[in-house]
């Protein structure tokens, strides 16, 4: 499969986001990597401050002044108890596996998202626990696949995963990955093992994983439901267990 170069113009969607948010959180220049072309996760310094109040009245207050409880755990270390500004940390986990520079008064601590709890109505952020990373150790992570290309006619491109799990360095994760699409027919696959990752990368998903596939218009109108099976009266709805807080 041929090797796509990564587009460059999501150099300037880091910049842009960088120009917004440059009164509290600075980007700093991703990297690029040598091999093969491709714009690696922005790390974003972003202001942050210790907790020393804990509990719901705690957190209401933290959210009215804007602010976002937050917790980083790993490596061993005891719990630590943050807070990060509201908004700045909404233009910062819209980028896929966001690397935060929390900048605290006692120093730095390098740390990726990984869990968000949002609001059911407004889906603002109310708290989010955050795992601490060092420079040159690698994670687990989801990164998206975006398609090159056009099919051949006659078919219908079937995303049947939008993400892959690969390994990478913490401050070395892709953006997203991206494979051609070019000249597929009917039947053919593209699998996770196809796609191209970048220097010091390694996949972690199931090499035989189905990232897209080419069906014909009959298939697709034969795996469509014939009917909507509605809601029974009167069935219960299990309820979400409520959101955590501290």
């Amino acid at each position: 499969m041929a090797l796509v170069a990564w587009p460059r113009d999501r150099r300037g969607a880091c910049l842009e986001l960088a120009r917004r948010t440059h009164l509290r959180s600075e980007f700093i220049r991703p990297a690029v990597d040598q091999r093969l072309e491709y714009i690696a996760v922005a790390e974003i310094k972003i202001a942050a401050e210790r907790r020393t109040e804990f509990g719901k009245g705690a957190a209401r207050r933290l959210r009215r002044d804007k602010k976002v409880p937050a917790v980083v755990y790993g490596h061993g270390a005891d719990t630590q108890h943050v807070a990060l500004p509201a908004h700045e940390l909404m233009l910062a986990l819209k980028n896929s596996n966001a690397l935060l520079s929390l900048q605290l008064d006692d120093g730095t601590e390098l740390v990726l998202p990984k869990a968000v709890q949002r609001d059911p109505v407004r889906y603002t952020i109310e708290h989010v626990d955050l795992v601490a990373v060092k420079q040159g150790e690698k994670v687990t992570v989801e990164v998206p696949v975006h398609t090159d290309g056009k099919i051949a006619p006659g078919g219908l491109l079937e995303h049947v995963n939008d993400t892959i799990l690969i390994e990478a360095e913490a401050t070395h994760i892709p953006q997203s990955l991206s494979i051609s699409i070019e000249g597929l027919v009917v039947g053919d696959s593209i699998h996770a093992k196809d796609v191209a990752l970048p220097s010091g990368a390694s996949l972690a998903a199931d090499p035989e994983l189905v990232v897209v596939h080419v069906l014909t218009a009959q298939q697709v109108a034969e795996e469509e439901p014939e009917e909507v099976v509605e809601a029974v009266e009167g069935a219960e709805v299990p309820e979400a267990p409520p959101a955590a807080e501290d």
